[in-house]
């Protein structure tokens, strides 16, 4: 992440965005997570996450046969300033968002 227009460019997605503030909300997130509170499929999680990966926006590790995503803490200030910024803008339809949400594919 060089520039802020390519953290604009990602987060003009409403999928990478809701993702990024769900990870801002939540702290970490599995897939399945992240599926059942888009209403997306898998695949298409996982291409969004990786594109947010590439940014270095996100890390990721492994347990079992699940992957868990955060937010990278190694992310410029200035990212991260904006992305809590839209975060508190956001935080009550976030945590209303994941209190209705239940992991299906877990």
């Amino acid at each position: 992440m060089r520039q802020p227009v390519s953290l604009f460019k990602l987060l003009a997605d409403e999928t990478r965005s809701t993702i990024v503030m769900l990870l801002r909300e939540s702290g970490e997130m599995c897939v399945c997570d992240i599926c059942a509170v888009t209403a997306e499929s898998q695949p298409k999680i996982s291409r969004h996450m990786a594109l947010l990966r590439e940014a270095s926006l996100v890390i990721d590790r492994r347990e079992g046969k699940w992957v868990y995503y955060r937010l990278s803490p190694h992310m410029p200030a200035w990212a991260a300033q904006i992305i809590d910024t839209a975060w508190n803008c956001e935080r009550e339809k976030i945590r209303t968002t994941l209190a209705n949400a239940s992991c299906r594919a877990c």
